[in-house]
């Protein structure tokens, strides 16, 4: 008889339990709690995939150099917040008639000090915790469980980029809309990296740092 191996899905299952209970359970632990979440899916992945947790996820050692972190995701970062700029957040704040709330963000105007130490929160909590949880796992898992056709990739996308949203409901339904048409171009831009986690990191990364300039100087 053949022994029936439940460890694949249960896994996930539970992990994703904690996560949302994490993210929507009593408690709040607010900056770190995608620090928290990460560590938890390296666990899972570690017990899932036998002591190979990183690779999973879409860290892909030969992708890792200089080249690609230092010069092509920059670039990308940048191409990327010039639409954001320019067409993504007019056109949106055109359809609501609603800015985009940033007065979260209002104690970093001309706040050098707090800009240093949100940079290294964003690019913690953004850009390894956020690209972790949505793009190396629950973006790899789906793939795991639906395929790579083009329907099931177009609805892991647009079903992340929901989600995605709406975890920025602090900025108003602007931001959420807005955050959720970047986060599927963050998604859309692993997909043909081929799962690249080091590199999407690295644009989320940057862009949030663009993003950080533009508020110290008054500009967003």
């Amino acid at each position: 008889m053949n022994k029936i191996n439940l460890q694949p899905t249960l896994i996930p299952l539970i992990t994703i339990a904690i996560i949302l209970f994490i993210w929507f359970g009593p408690i709040r632990i607010n900056y770190i709690e995608n620090i928290i979440i990460s560590i938890i899916i390296i666990i899972a992945n570690y017990i899932e995939y036998k002591g190979n947790p990183f690779a999973a996820l879409g860290f892909q050692r030969k992708k890792f150099t200089l080249k690609n972190i230092l010069i092509l995701a920059p670039l990308a970062a940048l191409g990327l917040f010039a639409f954001y700029v320019f067409a993504v957040v007019p056109g949106i704040t055109k359809l609501t008639g609603v800015p985009i709330d940033y007065s979260s963000f209002d104690q970093l105007k001309g706040n050098l000090p707090a800009c240093l130490i949100a940079l290294l929160v964003v690019w913690a909590t953004a850009g390894f915790g956020e690209e972790i949880i949505f793009r190396g796992y629950f973006m790899r898992q789906f793939v795991k469980f639906f395929g790579e056709s083009k329907v099931s990739i177009a609805f892991n996308i647009v079903l992340l980029a929901y989600f995605f949203g709406f975890m920025h409901s602090y900025q108003g339904i602007t931001g959420q809309l807005v955050a959720g048409f970047i986060g599927a171009l963050f998604a859309l831009i692993f997909y043909l990296r081929k799962y690249d986690l080091w590199f999407i990191i690295a644009v989320h990364g940057f862009f949030d740092t663009f993003a950080i300039i533009c508020i110290y100087y008054g500009l967003a």
